[in-house]
């Protein structure tokens, strides 16, 4: 029912689609270097792998991004030296992620995953037939490529609170990448290895960059946070 509802509302809420689009900030990724090592103790490696958010989006640099924030959640928790490192493509769906796995030069097995995906998929109008096909074969295929990782997929975060969406694009996008959101738990669930980690926080301006659509340095905190400590959470899940 709600999928019809989305598909007979987008006439409607088109043009404002293309008018944000249009007229929307474009910023790059990080500045530095998307790798680095944060604590002491055991060495274990950590990969964000994603869209935007993991190409660090917002952030001033890297270490201030998703994957510098969570490695030092992680190693805080864990007490392990965390080599971090990011692949992040701006603007990827899942479509365009498992293109990219297919001719990506294997660099060893990771012990820890981030993987951030979903928000390009709703708002490139892919259906949730082809985000549950694409999610399963990303989540196999990070599996298989790096030895059974810990694998945190992040939730799709709150669109419909988001600054840069007018109303009523905002409710309508919002409430479908709830749908997503939905279709992620359920296929998720099925890998032992990963774990779904909702994405929940106050869309007050201070966690958004300039955009109105990725996070600020102070957004990235708390989502680093929040992921680190998932993992830190399934890791010791599955070794007890």
């Amino acid at each position: 029912m709600r999928s019809a509802l989305f598909w007979l509302s987008l006439p409607f809420v088109l043009p404002q689609a293309i008018r944000v689009r249009r007229t929307a900030l474009r910023f790059s990724g990080a500045d530095g270097a998307p790798q680095g090592v944060v604590g002491d103790g055991d060495t274990r490696r950590l990969l964000v792998f994603g869209d935007s958010i993991a190409a660090g989006v917002g952030a001033s640099e890297f270490s201030n991004a998703l994957v510098g924030q969570a490695a030092r959640s992680l190693s805080d928790i864990t007490e392990q030296k965390i080599h971090w490192s990011a692949e992040g493509h701006i603007g990827a769906n899942s479509g365009k992620l498992l293109r990219k796995l297919a001719n990506a030069k294997t660099t060893g097995p990771v012990d820890y995953i981030i993987l951030s995906i979903g928000v390009n998929d709703v708002t490139s109008l892919a259906t949730l037939r082809a985000w549950r096909s694409n999610l399963t074969e990303l989540l196999h295929r990070l599996t298989d490529a790096h030895c059974k990782p810990a694998i945190a997929v992040a939730g799709l975060p709150p669109l419909s609170g988001f600054p840069l969406l007018p109303q009523p694009l905002r409710t309508i996008i919002g409430s479908r990448s709830m749908e997503f959101d939905r279709v992620a738990r359920d296929v998720i669930a099925s890998h032992s290895n990963a774990l779904h980690v909702p994405i929940e926080f106050a869309t007050t301006p201070e966690r958004f960059a300039a955009d109105g659509f990725h996070p600020s340095d102070f957004g990235y905190s708390e989502f680093g946070r929040v992921m680190g400590a998932a993992l830190a959470r399934l890791d010791q899940d599955r070794t007890h």
